[in-house]
């Protein structure tokens, strides 16, 4: 039985070196609202988290405390026989969902306490998530969808007739992902943040461990964008993929001039070129620098607005973020949404604990979904991965799959204990407004 919801505020002081620096996020502490869902009878504790980049987590903490008290009382089996009994628990407390409705903070916090709940199951039945998840049947696996608001773009016939006709490859594409893992590629090396010269030393270092595709941050001056994307290519030369990432600054018409000046440096997406909200924005950027593509995803609030970006074909890599949707149930009617349009998942991470999350959601989408990584990568960013008892592996470019059980998002004691603000010994020292 659930007996009771923990949660704490964790930050890191990543803006000391610019970790995580970019056009619209100049100084990201990067922190996060950590849920641990307390249980007796034997069952195992759930974690779960969701990420911030510094002052609001605590807002974040709040509403996982408050949302958390639904699950309190539950059995774990309740869960498992009903896996969307968690996400409408948490998502349908009227008071609570008035706020959002459906994104911003409670959305975020509600995030937490779904993937603890995941985290929990996968734990009990021994399996990391990836393979919890791929060993349930078609219609065990369509169940934890809520299909209010985006039937009539997929209806449930549809995602059961997609499932089960994926069903029969799973063993070889489990085999396969074991053998080979993921795709992967890296932004470690791009900050805005960085110097030239701290730029290419990190390329050519992330270069020599395997990496062959990378991602720069981008939406400054114009001229020293372009003068990146040309020191990039000077220093890797064509054989690697180069995206960018703008991280929302510009305007529609800025975006297209912005694109077109980057064009011929080979880009292979352009990520988040204006308002994460402005589907039309999106579209109308999409048609004046095609064949670019766009990638968007990491700030659209639910499935709603995912369903718009496939519906108008504004996008063309689909970047689902583990905890910005309201964890696993709603990543999974994304994911199928995505597959049905034809364009690619290819999950948003970094931060602190998304690499651990998303690695299981490209996994899961790859096994039961799409049945494919061709144009599919998981982002990679080398940063607190030390802090976390299962932490990726990554070899050549490519996330190795999980074997632990659960979802991977458990911290050290000590690691939250030194990061807990404002008291942790990290934060204890500093004066904070």
């Amino acid at each position: 039985m659930i007996t009771g919801i923990d949660a704490r505020d964790i930050r890191f002081p990543t803006s000391r070196d610019s970790h995580g620096s970019d056009a619209m996020n100049p100084d990201p502490d990067y922190s996060c609202a950590y849920a641990s869902i307390e249980m007796s009878g034997g069952d195992p504790t759930g974690h779960g988290l969701t990420f911030t980049i510094g002052r609001g987590n605590d807002l974040c903490v709040a509403a996982i405390k408050g949302l958390g008290v639904h699950l309190v009382g539950r059995e774990l089996d309740e869960f498992e026989e009903d896996l969307g009994l968690a996400s409408r628990l948490l998502l349908n407390d009227s008071q609570y969902r008035w706020l959002g409705p459906e994104k911003g903070v409670v959305h975020l916090a509600a995030a937490a306490l779904i993937n603890a709940v995941w985290d929990a199951l996968a734990k009990r039945a021994g399996k990391p998530l990836w393979r919890y998840v791929s060993d349930l049947s078609p219609a065990k696996f369509l169940s934890a969808i809520d299909f209010r608001h985006i039937r009539d773009y997929l209806p449930e016939a549809a995602a059961l007739e997609r499932l089960e006709s994926q069903y029969a490859g799973r063993a070889d594409r489990i085999e396969r992902l074991m053998k080979d893992g993921y795709p992967a590629y890296t932004t470690s090396a791009g900050w805005i943040g960085y110097s030239d010269t701290e730029i290419v030393r990190k390329l050519k270092a992330a270069h020599a461990e395997g990496w062959r595709h990378f991602k720069i941050k981008v939406g400054g001056d114009l001229r020293q964008d372009v003068e990146r994307c040309a020191l990039f290519r000077n220093t890797l030369g064509d054989d690697v993929r180069l995206s960018v990432d703008a991280n929302q600054v510009w305007d529609v018409a800025d975006a297209v001039t912005a694109s077109r000046a980057m064009a011929p440096y080979d880009i292979y997406w352009i990520e988040e070129p204006t308002s994460p909200d402005d589907v039309i924005g999106h579209k109308a950027i999409a048609e004046q620098i095609a064949p670019l593509k766009l990638a968007t995803g990491e700030h659209a609030h639910n499935k709603v607005m995912f369903k718009q970006f496939l519906q108008v074909e504004a996008i063309g890599f689909c970047q689902i973020d583990a905890c910005r949707l309201a964890g696993v149930n709603e990543v999974l009617a994304v994911m199928m949404m995505a597959d049905k349009a034809g364009i690619p998942v290819c999950p948003h991470a970094g931060g602190v604990g998304l690499c651990e999350y998303v690695q299981h959601l490209s996994m899961i989408d790859y096994v039961c979904i799409s049945g494919t990584m061709d144009d599919r990568v998981i982002e990679h960013a080398a940063h607190l991965h030390e802090h976390f008892l299962n932490p990726i592996e990554i070899r050549n470019g490519r996330y190795i799959a999980p074997t632990k059980s659960g979802y991977s998002i458990d911290m050290y004691p000590k690691s939250l204990a030194d990061h807990e603000f404002p008291n942790g010994v990290v934060w204890a020292e500093e004066a904070h407004p």
